[in-house]
């Protein structure tokens, strides 16, 4: 009888631990909607045998409320770098060192010491870009390189006009056009931006997440993001993307390891796996934005590489500028103005 039960309790760890092993190769991305490439995940798998499970969101509030609530599950996380800071001060990430990663040589310096992550101690690069006015030219002929186009429509785009929900892509863009600078406190500008937006959203049909709706012709014009105009223009050649003189907002989406999430050692293993070139030219081809990793325009597809939308032109880069972390009292002047605009 005791050979049995040690023949059946041998068994039963046995068994247990090659469950244990195969949860060990698991790993869960929560990333924004249509963002993480299938052919990424798959050469992941085929490399580790780790399996990469993606759920989607569609803001940075969405995923920074849902992680803070805990017990999420999820291994890593895609934020934006305004709220990296956010992330980091509040513990929700893992300091995992990304910097003493063997391919952290890849990362572009530009993108080594940013300001929402010194030396990056938390994150890897994903994706970057900026956000602007998306027109169709055929219908409009005017200056695409202002926010007029969506602050001030000119009459053919009245009623077809989509702004992304995102609070501060939008801020930033109307408070620029409106003669401030980014975490501006003056009330007296601030009042001035949000009756402009008040006034403009009479002329929106919608604030929503969905450059397709260009693809109908059910928007002539939005306020979108650079990778998703080129792909609208896929569809409609005449689709544009303009960089608006008075400033527009870049944004770099970085992947970060959460402080419990369930496979830290598999995800360490994926972020060093998207700092080698051909791995970050997949998300890229996948997704139509640039990356931050040295050597992978070589792996890119050509027209992504070609894109007017993904080379900003020399005389609009120095209107472009990041969204940094504003005080709280002053975050709190922007809460309000979005609060009346989203009613």
């Amino acid at each position: 009888m005791r050979s049995i039960l040690t023949a059946l309790t041998s068994a039963m760890l046995l068994a247990a631990a090659s469950s244990a092993a195969l949860a060990e190769e698991e790993l869960s991305l929560y990333n924004w909607g249509n963002y993480t490439s299938p052919e990424l995940l798959e050469k992941f798998k085929k490399e580790t045998g780790i399996k990469v499970t993606v759920t989607d969101y569609d803001s940075n509030d969405t995923a920074l409320s849902k992680v803070r609530a805990g017990g999420s599950g999820f291994d890593m996380v895609v934020p934006s770098a305004n709220f990296v800071p956010i992330w980091i001060k509040e513990g929700l990430l893992l300091e995992s060192r990304p910097d003493q990663m063997p391919n952290f040589k890849n990362v572009d310096e530009r993108w080594v010491n940013v300001s929402w992550d010194p030396g990056r101690h938390y994150s890897v690069p994903w994706q970057w870009g900026m956000t602007g006015p998306v027109v169709a030219t055929s219908v409009y002929k005017g200056d695409i390189n202002t926010s007029a186009i969506w602050l001030d429509p000119p009459q053919e785009l009245k009623g077809k006009i989509n702004v992304v929900p995102e609070k501060n892509d939008v801020l930033y863009a109307a408070i620029r056009y409106m003669g401030g600078t980014w975490c501006t406190g003056d009330k007296a500008l601030l009042k001035k931006v949000r009756d402009k937006l008040l006034e403009a959203k009479k002329s929106w049909v919608s604030m929503d997440y969905g450059i397709e709706k260009m693809d109908s012709r059910d928007t002539l014009a939005q306020l979108y993001y650079n990778g998703a105009a080129f792909r609208a223009r896929q569809v409609n050649a005449d689709i544009k993307l303009g960089f608006p003189k008075e400033g527009y907002s870049l944004f770099m989406d970085s992947v970060a390891i959460l402080a419990d999430a369930p496979h830290p050692d598999n995800a360490k293993k994926f972020l060093n796996f998207i700092m080698a070139p051909e791995n970050a030219a997949l998300i890229s081809n996948f997704a139509t934005y640039a990356n931050g990793i040295k050597g992978s325009t070589q792996f890119m597809r050509d027209d992504i590489k070609a894109a007017p939308e993904l080379n900003i032109p020399a005389e609009y880069i120095a209107a472009g500028g990041w969204q940094e972390v504003c005080p709280a009292e002053v975050d709190e002047l922007y809460t309000r103005i979005w609060t009346d605009l989203m009613k």
